[in-house]
């Protein structure tokens, strides 16, 4: 799968050094990856959820959240937002992922 773009893994990760190689090991093993839906996905990252028109992985044992946009047929995921799980719980990502506002309902 091509990704877009590995720059915002590495940014975070440059501010929070034991991001590292949780962030690494999860961008290798998509890369690697070429599901054709979401079920397949799933396969080898159970924890991917499906929030509004955007995947979520769960990274680091929960301490990290990996936002994505994925296009399986083009099979390309563009990295919309790399966030602790407390930035997480501030919803501030929700508008990209098509809520009409951070805490509401599409």
């Amino acid at each position: 799968m091509h990704i877009i773009s590995r720059r915002k893994l590495r940014e975070f990760w440059e501010n929070d050094k034991q991001s590292e190689t949780v962030l690494d090991d999860w961008y290798r093993k998509i890369k690697a990856l070429k599901p054709e839906n979401l079920a397949e996905l799933r396969l080898t990252f159970p924890s991917a959820d499906l929030v509004g028109d955007c995947i979520i992985f769960d990274v680091g044992k929960n301490k990290y959240r990996v936002i994505t946009k994925i296009y399986f047929r083009e099979q390309t995921c563009l990295v919309r937002f790399v966030l602790t799980h407390k930035e997480y719980d501030e919803n501030k990502w929700r508008l990209d992922c098509g809520f009409k506002t951070k805490t509401g309902r599409k």
